[in-house]
């Protein structure tokens, strides 16, 4: 896939990671994933943000976010989510310093062809951590409060693949469930993962080519180069 600097449009969904600081735990207790989700439901509505997916991970988050005709949200959204995070570990430990790596990674995601396959993506962190064996076993992604505890859901917004994955709630939740649990193909795990790491497109070549032409950028192809760390492929 081509390499670009950080793109970050209205409207489109972004596959967002943000790490802890020389991968320090940030979460370390339900109170400090509670602490997170809390601030996260208050900030969309506060800059405008729809939330597609999401998984919090002891060190880092994964999340899937679409701005909506201010792209400049999706930013604001992230800096006050670590602001507020920071200080509130800060509080607990006695400390001060930084908390997060100075800057998260994110990756525009095509909506029609891997909007769905990077929430599933997100959403198995947990299983390829080896962390729990099925999805729903996990209490801290959207996977839970979408499948395990959809009366529970006044928040998370339904993107527009999910919704046509069936005419009502049960049979989306139905058909999604059937989708995770599809063994994903290899090609597009490593898209996804390579995607985000390089701050590239998730998506084909023709979307590559729609991006160039809402953007004006010219958008040029990048090597291999290492692979990634082990700890950075969840």
């Amino acid at each position: 896939m081509p390499r670009i600097g950080r793109v970050v449009l209205p409207n489109y969904p972004h596959h967002v990671v943000q790490r802890g600081h020389n991968r320090q735990v940030v979460f370390a207790d339900a109170a400090d994933f509670e602490y997170y989700l809390s601030d996260l439901r208050e900030l969309k509505q506060a800059f405008g943000v729809r939330i597609y997916a999401y998984c919090l991970m002891t060190n880092h988050v994964h999340l899937l976010l679409a701005p909506g005709d201010t792209a400049s949200s999706l930013g604001q959204l992230m800096k006050a989510l670590a602001a507020r995070m920071t200080r509130y570990r800060n509080k607990l430990e006695g400390r001060s310093g930084t908390l997060w790596e100075s800057r998260y990674k994110s990756s525009v995601v095509q909506s029609d062809t891997y909007l769905l396959a990077c929430s599933r993506y997100i959403e198995l962190n947990p299983v390829r951590a080896n962390l729990v064996s099925r999805a729903e076993c996990y209490p801290w992604s959207s996977y839970h409060l979408r499948v395990v505890e959809p009366a529970a859901n006044n928040w998370l917004d339904i993107d527009p693949c999910f919704k046509a994955l069936g005419e009502t709630e049960l049979a989306r939740r139905n058909r999604y469930t059937e989708f995770v649990e599809q063994v994903a193909p290899r090609g597009e795990l490593e898209l996804i993962r390579e995607a985000l790491q390089r701050g590239q497109l998730t998506g084909s070549s023709r979307f590559v080519k729609e991006i160039e032409n809402i953007t004006g950028l010219r958008i040029i192809a990048r090597g291999q180069g290492r692979p990634a760390k082990k700890q950075d492929e969840n």
